[in-house]
This record gives structure tokens, sequence and C-alpha cells, in this order.
């Protein structure tokens, strides 16, 4: 497999609306050699997804603005602009965005893979609009998740979890 270099604008890359959050990924298998995955998320305020792990990836998140409350294997790491976050593979976790901004990260995913989920559960967004609000089936996110190494474990976290303040 041949990899070149390459550069994206901000707006560049294969964009998807997943679980109502806008994905982009900036780099995947294809041209990492299946090292790694690079996704700009953009989460509205008190988004959480359902409690879930990783059964190959090792994810990372690094925040660009807003906050949030990431909650992995007991323990609850609070997170702003300029932090990074590590979610071990194998241990389940998620997180709530704080209540009065949107959270821009970049999530990276080692070895790649994650690409493919984003895909397979999401639509693709063919402008960056937020689109109407469409109703998530559980059991099609369930199998999605399975077929790439996901294994969703509970709902998300009710906004209350994240705590005063949801940030720092």
């Amino acid at each position: 497999m041949s990899v070149r270099p390459y550069l994206l604008g901000p707006e560049d890359g294969e964009a998807y609306w997943f679980l109502g959050n806008l994905c982009t990924l900036k780099a995947g298998g294809r041209h990492t050699r299946d090292r790694l995955t690079v996704a700009e998320f953009v989460n509205p305020p008190g988004f959480a997804p359902p409690l879930h792990r990783h059964q190959v990836e090792d994810e990372m998140f690094y925040l660009l603005s807003g906050t949030a409350r990431f909650h992995c294997d007991g323990e609850t790491l609070a997170a702003g602009p300029g932090d990074f976050v590590l979610l071990p593979v194998g241990l389940p976790h998620t997180f709530v965005v704080g209540p009065d901004e949107p959270l821009r990260a970049l999530q990276i995913t080692t070895p790649a893979g994650f690409e493919r989920f984003a895909a397979e559960a999401g639509v693709p967004a063919l402008h960056r609009r937020l689109p109407d609000p469409e109703p998530i089936d559980p059991a099609a996110l369930g199998h999605a998740a399975a077929r790439n190494g996901i294994e969703l474990l509970g709902p998300p976290p009710t906004a209350g979890a994240a705590g005063p303040g949801a940030g720092r």
C-alpha cells in the first residue's frame, strides 16, 4: 500500500452525522497503513455516548474547545481546551459534554478502524448544518458496533452525571 503526504483544510475530510454529532475523518487506515484513525468531532452541549468499550483500539481525545467529563473504569476526568484524554482498550467508558457550548475535539484511535464504524453507523454529512434529528435504532447501532469491535454496555449517562460545571 502506497501512502502519500496530503493536506486537509479545516472543512476537508469525509464527514458523517454520527449519533447527532459531526464527525470529519482526517486520517484512517488507508492513509496510515491501518495504524490509526484521526477524526474531528463536534458534539452538542450535553451529548453523551452510550457506555461502551473498544475491543481493539485505544481511544484518545485532544480537546480544542468546550468541556467534557470522561468516565472510564471508575474514574472521572474533567477536561477542557488543550487537555488530552487517554481511554485504554478494553476499559468501559463514556463522556458527557458540558452544558454551555459544543465540544470540538480530535479523536484518535489506534489501530485504525473507527472510521468504518462511523461510516456504517452514520450518514454522510453533505453540509455542515445539523440535520433534523433521526431516532437512533439501538439494534442497528449495536450490530454496527459489534461488527467494528465495539461493545455497547449501557445507556448514555444522564446530564446530571456531568456534575456542576461539567468541565473544570
